[in-house]
């Protein structure tokens, strides 16, 4: 039954899934529910629209075999990516207090004052601002329900690639 979608159709519902998760985080966790994206949060969020946009074009591109696995395999790694930010982020919300890294500057100070590579760097670490739980749905913390979400797109853009299936230019 999974085989009879196109892989048109499969890409259009990772375009779809991912502005279904940038407009829960930019609409309902920031302004309705007021929280600031912290710098690891913003990171997961480029991943996000990384993979949104290769799913997008691989939709208007309609590729045949060959493309179709080179667009999920670049989906694939903005989702893995993603899923390590994800990680990375989980692993701080869970240490001890007295082993979260001090609080810093905030991304767009960052952005302003340091050159580019010294603030992906200091990114990636993490900070206070980045170990705090502000929300949770169903006992998962935000990073934890995102490395849910990357992981789910990693598989679905791995069987993407992997699967056999007649290869149609049809549109949906």
């Amino acid at each position: 039954m999974l085989n009879s979608l196109s892989p048109r159709l499969v890409f259009a519902g990772l375009v779809l899934l991912a502005v279904v998760s940038m407009l829960f985080a930019r609409v309902y966790l920031q302004e309705m529910l007021g929280l600031e994206a912290c710098p690891l949060c913003m990171t997961q969020r480029v991943f996000v629209l990384a993979w949104g946009l290769f799913a997008l074009i691989a939709v208007i591109h309609n590729p045949g075999v060959i493309g179709t696995r080179v667009y999920a395999g670049l989906c694939a790694v903005a989702a893995i990516a993603g899923a390590a930010v994800a990680g990375r982020h989980v692993w701080l919300q869970h240490l001890p207090e007295d082993q979260v890294p001090a609080c810093g500057p905030s991304l767009e100070y960052m952005l302003d004052t340091l050159p580019f590579t010294e603030t992906i760097s200091l990114v990636m670490m993490g900070d206070g601002n980045c170990a705090e739980t502000m929300w949770t749905f169903l006992g998962l913390s935000i990073p934890e329900q995102t490395l849910i979400l990357f992981t789910v797109t990693t598989l679905i853009c791995l069987w993407q690639m992997l699967r056999s299936c007649p290869q149609s230019r049809a549109n949906l």
